[in-house]
């Protein structure tokens, strides 16, 4: 049996965001990080952090504001907001108060985006991170085709209307997200760049990150994170180390993931799990032809 744990980290700008802590049977000095995206919370991290900590991991799970056991959120927020607030704050936590001196990262979707963005702002972190793997992760790039830019267009005027982006439009554990949340991924999308609220340029800053990346994407995942927006995603990092996997049945793996099966399912347990531990374990063990 697991072991698992609730703190409340509290932020500077006074949010409680909820960090799981999941632990194996016999102490481990291994830690991961988990974080989700958009309209989620840690059930999307639920079954991968279980097998990781059966592996021997200690697991780290953090519920952005708004989402899951956090606390509601009190003002509108982005994607900026939760790199600032509460990445930074539950990362300081995990360093200082834990006193824990490395870890591994994992995230989903926009969990990934603010993770981009919390350590192009704290360059402290980098040391203390050993590789990262991402999961549907991309800011700029799905707007490439004329039919994904079409889409990415609507969804921004249809929520500007209503205010918000409906949950089941997005197949998820969360009811809904907000316009102001969602502005900056479809302008982004849209513009072909990464730029935050006071006009700084994350995408300049993303090849100052050198930890060793994994990202995995899907050929089901043809509209949030399609291939070709994971694929400039990563190559913004500039580094050599950091490996693209394009999942697909005509390549031989078991279906077309969509942007939610390809973490947490039956198939992604069997094929696409054991290559992210594989990773952790030994980070340039993986050479995908693309």
């Amino acid at each position: 049996m697991l072991k698992e744990h609730l703190y409340h980290i509290e932020t500077k700008d006074n949010e409680k965001i909820a960090l799981w802590k999941l632990s194996p049977k016999t102490s481990s000095e291994r830690h991961i990080f988990l974080t989700h995206g958009t309209f989620s919370n840690r059930k999307i991290c639920s079954g991968i952090a279980s097998y990781l900590t059966e592996q021997g991991f200690t697991c780290w799970i953090m519920e952005w504001r708004n989402h899951g056991e956090s606390s509601k959120a009190q003002k509108d927020f982005n994607f900026e907001t939760i790199a600032k607030y509460d990445l930074k704050s539950t990362f300081e936590f995990v360093f200082n108060d834990q006193n824990i001196q490395n870890i591994d990262c994992l995230a989903h979707s926009g969990g990934g985006i603010a993770l981009t963005m919390l350590l192009i702002n704290n360059k402290s972190y980098h040391s203390k991170i050993n590789s990262i793997t991402l999961f549907g992760v991309q800011a700029f790039g799905a707007g490439m085709e004329l039919n994904n830019r079409m889409k990415i267009l609507a969804g921004k005027y249809l929520t500007a209307l209503l205010g918000f982006v409906p949950a089941k439009t997005a197949g998820s554990t969360e009811h809904r997200e907000s316009y102001y949340t969602m502005k900056q991924w479809f302008d982004w999308n849209l513009k072909h760049n990464f730029v935050g609220e006071n006009g700084f340029d994350y995408m300049s800053k993303m090849n100052e990150i050198k930890i060793p990346i994994l990202s995995i994407c899907a050929s089901g995942d043809n509209f949030i994170a399609p291939k070709v927006g994971c694929e400039k995603y990563l190559n913004a990092f500039e580094n050599k180390e950091n490996q693209l996997v394009y999942l697909s049945k005509e390549s031989g793996n078991l279906e077309n993931y969509n942007h939610s099966r390809i973490l947490k399912s039956q198939n992604s347990k069997k094929e696409i799990w054991p290559i992210v531990t594989q990773w952790i374990n030994n980070k340039n063990y993986y050479q995908h032809r693309v």
